[in-house]
């Protein structure tokens, strides 16, 4: 060991549960609840952005986006956050964590509102601009997970740090479900003043021009967590881990915690400048040390989150799609176009009332009892077996009388999610990498999640049109159906189960010891690229 625990660091990690562990909570919470808002309720007003900028003309059907441009409104925002996870994680590790901070909610907060604002003078226009607005929403959407992930884990003591963290990304839930009463809210209100009983009535009338307000608002409201919990953002102390491991403060670090703790602690310079040793701390992200001591650890949270990803927001960008082929929504020429945002919206809330939410919940309370292992293998393990449940007789699910049956079953995939891997692949990068690189680490595992959300969310859009052009929306090419695309996403949940073999267990352990940085190199057992990773140069 290259000496004992600093005391700053030790004062967090055997910290009793205080106020300011709640206030973080909120207010790194409050950032992913913005961010699943966000990220989610594009899901909700698709449909009626086809109704309202794609109608053809005296066609007796309503409009469809086409399969570009509901491919790009849905998943632009992926692209954006992937940039941004990796761009803002590498600078928390640069920068700081709260320096960064504060940048990231002011571009959610404004490109959410510029969002709906989205002009043109055609509908390619409109559409080009949402694009161009939900692009840089998401860049900044992906600067908060890296860095709420960070701060949570070095605020927190390593008895309930994972149910901290696990809490700040619960929030996510709240988000989910927010976005739907608020669809539910806004198209009832407008629902309730236009009562137009037919699609065609609603085409000829005056509702699509008010209709055009719905998607607005819904989207604009995004802003509002995210502004209201800027001022605290910024009131918030550096973590004592990177203002003394990385930016070698001592003494800032000692002040800064001794108010947050209100107790005494001593400012050790000498130790600061020493801790994680003279040689382990010299090693970069590109080293061939960090590929010994790191490298199958990245491996694991970047590939487990891959393949999560790549389910989950298939499942949450369209289950409204797959409930309209099971009939749990009606066809949409059936219901005019703020009754099918209603429709769609109250059923979204539901499944996330009673299989997302409390999935995240279960989370926080045995996190810190059964472990990050145990949970994820549990989720990967029961995603994959309601999957293939729902695959295998799913002519059965589609005939009338089972489709409640049917819902049930994908709301227990929706609870495996995030009482397993949407939580844990979550928090374990903010806990096992050095304090130097777990910004720009845990950043780089996040956006190998986006980069899976990105293909579910292009691909599953494909994919899950029927081969018959009966089964299809207009426009759509030739897909393997829902069916196939199910066993799709259960084979996804079964890699993602088989690669978290390589992610360690960090559950009760200390920031320091999860990551080595209290070894020296020669003690370790890498001897052999010790004297590499010295010469390396830091990233």
């Amino acid at each position: 060991m290259a000496g004992d625990q600093l005391q700053v660091l030790n004062a967090l990690d055997v910290a009793k549960t205080q106020l300011y562990h709640f206030t973080a909570i909120v207010i790194a919470g409050m950032g992913f609840f913005t961010d699943a808002y966000d990220l989610f309720c594009i899901s909700l007003v698709t449909k009626l952005l086809g109704r309202i900028y794609y109608t053809i003309d005296g066609s007796p059907n309503p409009g469809t986006l086409p399969p570009r441009v509901s491919a790009a409104v849905n998943g632009v925002a992926f692209c954006g956050t992937l940039s941004g996870q990796l761009f803002f994680g590498w600078l928390g590790d640069k920068m700081g964590r709260k320096r960064v901070y504060g940048m990231t909610l002011m571009l959610m907060v404004l490109c959410s509102v510029a969002s709906g604002l989205s002009f043109g003078r055609s509908a390619r226009g409109t559409m080009a601009t949402l694009c161009f607005f939900r692009f840089w929403l998401g860049f900044g959407i992906g600067g908060d997970y890296p860095l709420s992930a960070t701060i949570m884990s070095e605020y927190a003591n390593k008895k309930t740090r994972g149910a901290f963290i696990a809490a700040v990304f619960a929030m996510q839930g709240f988000g989910i479900l927010t976005g739907g009463v608020v669809s539910l809210i806004v198209s009832l209100g407008f629902k309730t003043k236009y009562k137009a009983p037919s699609y065609a009535e609603d085409a000829k009338g005056s509702l699509v021009p008010e209709a055009d307000y719905v998607w607005r608002i819904i989207l604009m409201l995004g802003a509002a967590p995210a502004a209201l919990t800027y001022y605290w953002r910024m009131k918030m102390p550096e973590t004592a881990r990177y203002t003394a491991l990385v930016a070698k403060n001592a003494k800032q670090a000692a002040a800064d915690m001794s108010k947050v703790l209100q107790v005494e602690i001593e400012a050790e310079d000498e130790k600061v400048l020493a801790s994680g040793g003279a040689n382990s701390s010299s090693f970069g992200l590109f080293s061939r040390e960090f590929l010994a001591r790191h490298g199958l650890h990245l491996l694991g949270t970047t590939t487990t989150w891959f393949f999560l990803d790549i389910s989950f927001y298939s499942q949450n960008l369209f289950q409204k799609d797959i409930f309209s082929k099971v009939g749990w929504i009606p066809k949409a020429p059936t219901m005019n176009a703020i009754e099918e945002v209603y429709r769609i919206s109250r059923a979204q809330t539901l499944i996330a009332l009673c299989g997302t939410v409390p999935g995240y919940w279960v989370t926080v309370a045995l996190i810190d009892v059964i472990g990050r292992f145990a949970i994820q293998m549990l989720g990967f393990t029961f995603m994959t077996v309601f999957m293939l449940a729902l695959a295998l007789p799913y002519h059965h699910w589609t005939t009338p009388g089972h489709h409640t049956a049917f819902v049930v079953m994908y709301g227990f995939t929706f609870f495996f999610a995030n009482f397993g891997p949407n939580s844990t692949t979550f928090i374990v990068p903010a806990e096992i990498f050095p304090a130097r690189l777990r910004s720009t680490c845990h950043g780089i595992s996040a956006a190998a999640g986006k980069a899976g959300a990105i293909i579910g969310a292009f691909g599953f859009l494909y994919a899950a049109q029927g081969k018959d052009p009966a089964e299809r929306d207009h426009g759509y090419p030739k897909g393997i159906g829902i069916r196939n695309a199910l066993f799709v996403l259960a084979a996804c949940n079964l890699c993602g189960l088989l690669f978290t073999f390589l992610v360690p267990e960090s559950n009760g352990k200390s920031l320091e010891e999860m990551s080595r940085e209290n070894e020296d190199e020669e003690g370790d057992g890498a001897a052999a690229t010790a004297g590499n990773a010295k010469t390396a140069p830091a990233v």
